[in-house]
């Protein structure tokens, strides 16, 4: 049976990154709800304009659009064996659909890693977040600062503050973030599939705890 791990905590927590180490150590596909907005957004599909008005304003995208972009993404060959979803589901409706759907890809979800750290944290790192036009390389002003400003090591291509990372829209993420998806949280924690993990700690300790609790529960 198909192996798939769903990744929960707030904007700015670091779930991304540590999504993509697990996805890394354990050989499962990365399959970030974000990233395929951004590949609808950056195409500029129906699908994508939808997506980008919704989450300029720190809003969730409707359950209808989400949910179709996930079922493909599934669908593509890296994902036979199973998946790090990463955004995805953000509601008990979606995590309902999301269980539906994995029957018919022959899985399950089977653990459910949820990161959390004070709001305060969780403003500073996202709110700093930077961004590259051409490939899409994260840095942030604070913690990750570029090694000439505004410009990105990898390729050279600027730098830029998506509208979803600036304060105002962070801070709304976040309100919207407890409201909607906590319950969520209390849905996984009923079904015994969550592991809470302390997000203020460093990255590697994180990463550390995250593969220690995964191995304690028979990943």
């Amino acid at each position: 049976m198909a192996t798939f791990i769903v990744m929960l905590g707030p904007p700015g927590v670091g779930k991304g990154t540590q999504a993509k180490t697990l996805a890394e150590k354990t050989g499962l596909a990365h399959v970030s709800s974000g990233d395929l907005f951004r590949e609808h957004i950056k195409n500029q599909t129906e699908l994508g304009k939808l997506a980008k008005s919704y989450l300029d304003r720190g809003d969730l995208v409707p359950d209808d659009v989400t949910i179709g972009m996930i079922r493909e993404r599934l669908g593509r060959v890296d994902c036979r064996v199973g998946a790090i979803l990463d955004g995805f589901p953000r509601t008990t409706v979606q995590a309902e659909a999301l269980e539906t759907m994995l029957k018919d890809f022959d899985g399950q979800v089977d653990k459910v890693p949820y990161i959390t750290a004070a709001e305060s944290i969780l403003v500073e790192r996202a709110s700093g977040r930077l961004t590259c036009r051409a490939n899409g390389h994260i840095y942030h002003q604070k913690f990750n600062p570029p090694a000439k400003e505004g410009i990105c090591d990898e390729d050279g291509s600027q730098l830029y503050q998506r509208e979803d990372d600036k304060v105002e829209t962070v801070t709304n993420r976040i309100r919207v973030y407890i409201e909607q998806t906590m319950p969520l949280v209390d849905h996984y924690r009923r079904g015994g599939r969550l592991i809470e993990i302390d997000g203020s700690q460093s990255v590697e300790r994180v990463t550390e705890e995250l593969l220690e609790s995964l191995e304690q529960t028979g990943k």
